[in-house]
């Protein structure tokens, strides 16, 4: 099966295991980037009174964005996550009536605790994570905040069953974190001593 998002082989998942987890950190960050979104409808640089000069008569310029009024008019984001909410429980539990608008966050964690069963078994898994980068993007040029940029910084080294299954998924980190957090067993390395046996025991091509 190929990613339904990447199209590189993800095994017997729809979404591979890097898209997986860019996934989960996209929905743990679009709260906080709709709040923002909502800070920014008024203008940083301008007060309410100031006077602009136009070729039209001078009057007072409008105290809110109108770009991110707009954004928040239409409520793309809130909508889109709450339509993917309401059809994966639709295809995981039909006998179930549709859950009630509660918000973006509310949305977001429960799209993030439902990873494992869409990336398995819900098929338009990848219109889900080219929808949510898509809300990201736009969140993001709204603000003026530029996705930060993540290094990867070795593979999970954590087990994920009794056979000794190693995870094996990427690590990143982003400047600022002060702990390392596997987005797809969700393995948390905090601490000196998760640090180094991390580091002890990576593969030798990672290390």
């Amino acid at each position: 099966m190929n990613c339904g998002l990447c199209g590189t082989d993800s095994g017997d998942a729809y979404l591979c295991k890097r898209d997986t987890a860019r996934l989960a950190e996209r929905l743990a960050d679009l709260p906080a980037l709709h709040d923002e979104v909502v800070y920014c409808l008024v203008p940083r640089q301008t007060g309410w009174g100031e006077i602009v000069a136009t070729r039209a008569a001078a009057g007072p310029r409008s105290p809110l964005r109108e770009d991110v009024l707009d954004e928040l008019g239409s409520g793309e984001m809130a909508a889109v996550l709450h339509a993917r909410r309401v059809d994966i429980q639709r295809v995981r539990w039909p006998q179930h009536s549709a859950p009630p608008p509660d918000g973006v966050a509310a949305d977001c964690r429960w799209l993030a605790m439902e990873l494992d069963w869409i990336t398995s078994h819900y098929e338009a898994a990848g219109e889900l994570a080219r929808e949510v980068r898509a809300l990201e993007s736009r969140a993001r040029d709204l603000v003026g905040d530029p996705v930060p940029r993540r290094k990867v910084v070795g593979t999970c080294i954590a087990l994920t069953d009794d056979q000794g299954t190693v995870c094996g998924a990427e690590i990143t980190h982003r400047a600022g974190e002060s702990r390392l957090v596997c987005r797809v067993c969700h393995c948390v390395y905090e601490g000196q001593q998760d640090l180094l046996l991390l580091l002890h025991y990576q593969p030798r091509e990672s290390a």
